[in-house]
C-alpha cells in the first residue's frame, strides 16, 4: 500500500511538473478579419527570469545577448561627455527613439486595424504607425529616430520590420554604467515578433541587426503585460517644458 502511495504521489508531482511546463492552450482575442487582436493597454516590455537588468525605470538589454563586435564597433559605446545635448537629449525633448520608445519605463497603447498597428506610447506621447498591408519600405526618405515600419502577420506572430534609423542611443543603459552610452548606427535594421503567449500577457522579441557595429544579429525575448485595468484612466498627458538651459544656451553656445 504504501509503494502505491509514494508512486501515486510521484505520478501527480510529475503531472503537476509537465502541466506548469505545458498550461493549457488558450484563444487569443480576434480581430474582424481573423489575426490576432493585439488592441489593448499594456506595461512596457519587462524582462524574463534571468535577465541582466539596468537601474533605470526603463527596460534595457542584456548585454549576455550581444553578438561580437565589429572592428570599430567600439563607437558603440559613448561614455557620457558632460554635454546635456548628448548625454540625455530627451531632456530637449528630442524624441526618444526606437527602440528606446517602447523600452520607456511608460504604458503604451495598442489599436489595431486590418492595414494598421498604431502604437502610442505614454512617454513623449510617441506614436509609430506599422502598416500592415504588405506594402514595402518606403524609398527616399531622410533617416528617422523610429525608423521606417512596415509589418505583416506570419501564423499567430506579427512582425515588424525597421529600417532607415537616424544613429542615436539604443537603450537607457547609461544610467547603469555612465561608460556605456550605447548607440546604435544608421545602419541599423530591426525585426520585432510579437504574439500572444497568455490570457495576461504578450511575447516580445527584438533583433537588433546593426552591420556596423556587430558581427551578426543577436535577440532579446521580453515579456508584455496587458493591463485593461488602466484603460479607465488611459495615457497620461506627456509635456517637454525645455527650460534646463540658462537663456537657452547650452554648452557655451
Amino acid at each position: 500500500m504504501k509503494l502505491a502511495v509514494v508512486a501515486l504521489t510521484a505520478l501527480c508531482s510529475l503531472g503537476a511538473i509537465v502541466f506548469a511546463q505545458n498550461p493549457p492552450s488558450f484563444t487569443p482575442p480576434r480581430a474582424a478579419d481573423g489575426k490576432p487582436d493585439l488592441t489593448g493597454t499594456y506595461q512596457w516590455p519587462t524582462y524574463l527570469p534571468g535577465a541582466q537588468r539596468g537601474r533605470s525605470a526603463a527596460t534595457v538589454f542584456d548585454s549576455r545577448n550581444f553578438a561580437p563586435l565589429k572592428p570599430g564597433g567600439e563607437a558603440f559605446l559613448e561614455p557620457r561627455t558632460g554635454d546635456p545635448r548628448h548625454d540625455e537629449p530627451r531632456d530637449f525633448c528630442l524624441p526618444a527613439g526606437f527602440p528606446g520608445s517602447i523600452l520607456s519605463g511608460n504604458a503604451m497603447q495598442f489599436f489595431q486595424t486590418k492595414n494598421y498597428l498604431v502604437v502610442v506610447h505614454e512617454f513623449q506621447h510617441n506614436t509609430r504607425v506599422v502598416p500592415l498591408d504588405g506594402r514595402p519600405h518606403r524609398a527616399g526618405m531622410d533617416p528617422m529616430y523610429d525608423g521606417d515600419p512596415v509589418g505583416h502577420w506570419e501564423g499567430e506572430t506579427l512582425v515588424v520590420d525597421s529600417t532607415n534609423f537616424k544613429r542615436w542611443q539604443l537603450d537607457d543603459y547609461y544610467y547603469t554604467n555612465p561608460k556605456e552610452f550605447r548607440m546604435h548606427s544608421d545602419a541599423l535594421h530591426t525585426i520585432e515578433r510579437i504574439r500572444w503567449k497568455s490570457k495576461t500577457a504578450l511575447s516580445y522579441e527584438i533583433t537588433i541587426d546593426d552591420p556596423k557595429i556587430f558581427t551578426k544579429p543577436w535577440s532579446q525575448e521580453f515579456e508584455i503585460v496587458a493591463k485593461p485595468e488602466w484603460e479607465k484612466v488611459g495615457l497620461f498627458e506627456y509635456v517637454c517644458d525645455n527650460n534646463r538651459c540658462p537663456g537657452g544656451k547650452c554648452g557655451g553656445n
